[in-house]
């Protein structure tokens, strides 16, 4: 039984670590969807622009733009968020700063996520829609 158990681990390491950076990349583009989505229902609940900006190839900003300068002023909210913490091999590159209208459009925009495995794009529609393209 321990033999059997053995021979099936040996087997599937390597399998299984081969995989890692694919999972990496497609968790990776979760995360930039889920933060896109999550800033566009913010713009309509709280009647402002939202704006997503690349710091970094691997950080991007979220603004919360209380008075829809597309600026940093103080006492507007902001977040910083860093792919790597999570995705040490992913690296990010966008086309233009996406922002999320009060009315649920926006700005269009593709976010592009890459690694050794392949690259992934997360595109802002017009219509405020993200959506994943490969």
């Amino acid at each position: 039984m321990v033999a059997i158990i053995g021979i099936l681990t040996a087997v599937a390491i390597p399998n299984i670590a081969g995989q890692m950076p694919r999972y990496r990349l497609n968790g990776a583009t979760r995360q930039v969807m889920g933060d896109f989505m999550w800033a566009r229902m913010q713009a309509v609940s709280q009647k402002n622009e939202f704006k997503i900006s690349l710091l970094s190839d691997h950080e991007y900003e979220i603004l919360d733009d209380d008075d829809n300068d597309g600026m940093a002023d103080t006492g507007e909210w902001k977040e910083t968020k860093d792919i790597q913490m999570q995705y040490h091999d992913v690296r990010l590159d966008l086309t233009a700063d996406p922002v999320f209208f009060p009315r649920g459009s926006a700005s269009p925009a593709t976010m592009s996520v890459t690694n050794g495995s392949g690259a992934k794009n997360v595109k802002v529609h017009i219509t405020g829609r993200v959506k994943v393209v490969e």
